[in-house]
């Protein structure tokens, strides 16, 4: 079972990454990564959530919805305790760390229509992953997130100062970066 979880985690983090492979959770990728600290804030903030969604969702699932033959409104429960988990980091966050709620603006509450989150939960049920699988490929889920937005965040200050074309500048250089980046990626395959 060991080899086994230890598996459901690498694959999450590198070979399924949800915003390189999967091409989920693209807007905060894109839209947080202009600096390292806020793409650290929402990378860690992307984690929380989607291994308290992995965790819950499974729960719901197994005790509420499979039950009651309730399946067809797996969705639409879902979403509801995604968003009621966002609103809960929200609060925490705007009280503790009130620099990184400024930093995050908009893109935090935006983490509530992150598909990678919904992703991650629907994923889970449809591998028919337990409750300690699902949580491990939730938080791996996470990590892939955060670690394909930090790195994406380090290129991106560095070609601030670098002498780009001016046609590239922007979006055109960021998603290049970005298919390079899954091209990376996609060379884990191999490893599991």
């Amino acid at each position: 079972m060991t080899g086994g979880i230890f598996s459901i985690f690498i694959v999450a983090i590198f070979i399924e990454n949800f915003v390189l492979n999967q091409i989920l959770g693209i807007c905060p990728f894109v839209g947080v990564s202009n600096k390292i600290d806020s793409a650290v804030g929402m990378g860690l903030a992307v984690t929380f959530v989607m291994v308290l969604a992995g965790a819950v969702t499974w729960s719901i699932q197994e005790f509420f919805l499979v039950p009651f033959r309730l399946e067809y409104l797996q969705t639409l429960s879902f979403i509801l305790v995604i968003a009621a988990l966002v609103q809960f980091v929200e609060m925490v966050i705007k009280k503790t760390v009130p620099t990184l709620y400024q930093a995050l603006g908009v893109y935090l509450p935006l983490i509530t229509t992150n598909c990678a989150v919904l992703g991650v939960a629907l994923l889970n049920v449809r591998k028919n992953y337990s409750l300690v699988e699902s949580a491990v490929n939730s938080l791996g889920g996470g990590l892939g997130f955060f670690f394909a937005l930090i790195l994406m965040a380090g290129i991106r200050e560095r070609l601030e100062v670098a002498d780009t074309p001016v046609a590239m500048r922007g979006a055109p250089i960021t998603f290049i970066t970005a298919g390079l980046m899954a091209i990376a990626f996609y060379g884990f395959a191999g490893l599991v």
